[in-house]
């Protein structure tokens, strides 16, 4: 999980049934946690990310807010600023602990058609959600992920991670894309072939099978990647432009003009990456930096197939489990 980053907590808030299904996801950062994005699809709803830029004076976020609900759904931002806030957690701004103004990124799916019209994450999922923050992560239709949809079946939020040294590389992601994550062909998940130790907990069909399109092509899919390593903002994006990589693997097509496509990096700072310092200093540094974003493109691919078959059917969308139920005898 993508909380096997030590200091990385999780936690989701969502509603489903009686006209809802959506929510919001929340990672909070530990103090001193370095923040970067990569955004490529066409159509995104975001807050906060050209403060992430590299030349930009804010190095440090505190959590990343995933939400549900398009644009309506960047609201819940507030609800955890408000946590923070509380804790005296975010930027100083002044000479009192509690002057301080909580970095809180983040980014929304569009997931309106699921729930009736009005229901929509606010600032008290998103407070909720921290609230909920610890470090077993639920996967499936939760959090940001309750209403997702991933072409003709229903999404959800995924996660994983991986060890590469002494380093933690994790992913969270939330997939909702326009494009399909599976071959009905088949019915195989494209990055099927990145699972570890059977960890999908499937037997993969051999059948094809055909599902009815869903009514609307506006999508978006979103996740944080996580490490605990010491980077730069720009090392850190980095990160974050290899995690694309991995939802390409995992989604066909991927980053569409009608997808939001925005993947978070964080790096928590606990342990240093081999100093950029004498002749082949920078070459050994970007050599150790390229290993976690190898790394990062394989954990956020694992993270989309979580989400797909963790999901089950809601809001009349079915999940990759109603189309192939024998894959989970």
């Amino acid at each position: 999980m993508i909380t096997d980053v030590p200091g990385v907590l999780v936690g989701h808030h969502h509603r489903i049934g009686d006209g809802w299904a959506t929510g919001t996801t929340v990672v909070l950062a530990p103090p001193g946690t370095t923040g970067a994005v990569d955004q490529r699809g066409g159509a995104p709803g975001t807050r906060e990310t050209n403060l992430l830029e590299p030349e930009n004076l804010v190095r440090y976020v505190d959590g990343i807010c995933l939400s549900g609900g398009s644009a309506y759904g960047l609201a819940a931002a507030d609800g955890v600023m408000r946590w923070l806030a509380e804790r005296d957690r975010g930027f100083q701004v002044g000479v009192e602990p509690h002057e301080v103004v909580p970095i809180v990124p983040g980014a929304v799916i569009f997931d309106l058609p699921r729930s009736d019209w009005g229901n929509r994450p606010d600032a008290s999922f998103g407070y909720a959600a921290c609230e909920a923050a610890g470090t077993a992560v639920e996967q499936g239709c939760v959090g940001a992920g309750a209403g997702a949809a991933v072409g003709s079946l229903k999404g959800g939020t995924g996660t994983a991670s991986e060890r590469v040294g002494d380093f933690v590389v994790g992913a969270l992601a939330v997939v909702n894309a326009r494009g399909e994550a599976v071959s009905f062909d088949s019915g195989r998940p494209y990055a099927a072939d990145h699972e570890v130790a059977g960890e999908f907990g499937v037997r993969w069909p051999d059948r094809a099978a055909s599902v009815p399109g869903r009514e609307t092509d506006l999508n978006t899919t979103i996740g944080v990647v996580a490490v605990d390593a010491d980077l730069s903002k720009a090392e850190c994006r980095r990160l974050a432009v290899a995690a694309q990589d991995g939802l390409a693997r995992a989604v066909r097509p991927a980053h569409s003009m009608f997808d939001g496509d925005t993947v978070f990096a964080l790096a928590t700072g606990a342990r240093d990456l081999p100093a950029a310092e004498g002749p082949f200093g920078v070459t050994t540094r970007a050599a150790a930096l390229d290993e976690l974003c190898a790394a990062a493109a394989r954990v956020f691919a694992r993270a989309c197939v979580h989400g797909l078959v963790s999901a089950v059917g809601v809001a009349g969308v079915p999940a990759y489990r109603d189309v192939w139920p024998e894959a989970f005898e």
